[in-house]
């Protein structure tokens, strides 16, 4: 497949809804390109072949967990959700 078409996205939406309130509805998205194979140890999943990065040399299967955690779809969504959760649990 031609590099161009290589391109890939991961996307996490979360909800939060409870009776009485406005639905919260939050996205977390990484962008990335499919590698030609599967490099690395780390992850699981599409990790050894998501390449990541403003480079797109290393695939989320090579990085740190700490590198990882702050590109993750999932931890982006968890993050922009978290001011809805501290507000109803902590108000």
């Amino acid at each position: 497949m031609p590099e161009e078409q290589r391109t890939a996205r991961f996307v996490c939406a979360l909800a939060w809804v409870v009776p009485g309130a406005k639905p919260v509805v939050v996205e977390g998205k990484v962008e990335g390109r499919i590698g030609q194979g599967p490099r690395g140890d780390g992850g699981f999943g599409y990790d050894p072949v998501f390449l990541v990065g403003p480079d797109h040399q290393r695939t989320m299967a090579e990085l740190p967990v700490e590198a990882k955690n702050r590109l993750s779809h999932r931890g982006k969504a968890l993050l922009a959700l978290l001011p809805t959760l501290k507000a109803h649990f902590f108000a």
